[in-house]
Formats: structure tokens, C-alpha cells, sequence
């Protein structure tokens, strides 16, 4: 997911698969009619299950998160409103939601990511 996605969420809307992170091979994602799928950079869960886990985040995180890469930023507050732990979720990862949500596409977006992950493991 990037800003340069904005576009296709303005005009075909937001979904999620909410499925175990156990059974996730077992999706079927060639059999999905949609022709937009996308990725998230790495962020870390904030909800009651997986509180701390990177990229194991509920279906209200994705959502979130994808609306705010994607410049809907209240749009994604409002999402995470709805969770007593939501507010963590943006306090956890709001360095990078602003450097994925300010980067051009996804390329920058996985530049950014990485360059963020490279930082953060020299720093031990």
C-alpha cells in the first residue's frame, strides 16, 4: 500500500481478509475477482491479541493503516476509534505511517521501510 493507491481506494473502497495468520496459505487469493491487491509495510499490532507483533495486525489495524498511508488519516482514526486500544496503534507506528503516507509510491514506501528497520536494528 502506498499514496499512490488513494486513487483506487477513492474509487473501489477498502477490504480485508480476516483469517488466522495460521491458515493463511490456505486462502485462495487467485480465486479473488478483485485486481488490486496490496501489502502492507511492516508495522507492529497494538490489539489485545497480538499487542507488540510485527505485521500482526487485526483487520481494523490493516484497514487503518491502509487509510492512513493512503491520506484518509481521520478516516483511519475514526476506524481505530471503535478499539480501546486503537489510539496505541497510531502512538506504536506513527513514524512510520508518516514516512509510508508521505512517501510518492511503493517504492519509496519499501525504501523507507527498510532504511527505518536497518536504524532500528543497529540501534540493538
Amino acid at each position: 500500500v502506498s499514496p499512490a493507491d488513494r486513487g483506487v481506494l477513492d474509487e473501489m473502497g477498502l477490504s480485508v481478509i480476516d483469517c488466522s495468520w495460521a491458515r493463511l496459505q490456505e486462502i485462495p487469493f487467485h480465486q479473488m475477482r478483485a485486481g488490486h491487491h496490496r501489502l502492507l509495510p511492516f508495522l507492529v499490532a497494538a490489539n489485545t491479541v497480538n499487542y507488540g507483533k510485527p505485521s500482526k495486525l487485526s483487520c481494523a489495524e490493516a484497514a487503518a493503516a491502509t487509510l492512513y498511508i493512503c491520506g484518509r488519516v481521520d478516516a483511519a482514526k475514526a476506524v481505530l476509534d471503535e478499539f480501546s486500544w486503537g489510539k496505541e496503534f497510531i502512538r506504536l507506528n506513527e513514524e512510520l505511517l508518516e514516512l509510508y503516507r508521505t512517501s510518492a509510491d511503493a517504492a519509496e514506501v519499501v525504501k523507507r521501510q527498510n532504511e527505518w528497520l536497518e536504524r532500528v536494528e543497529k540501534r540493538g
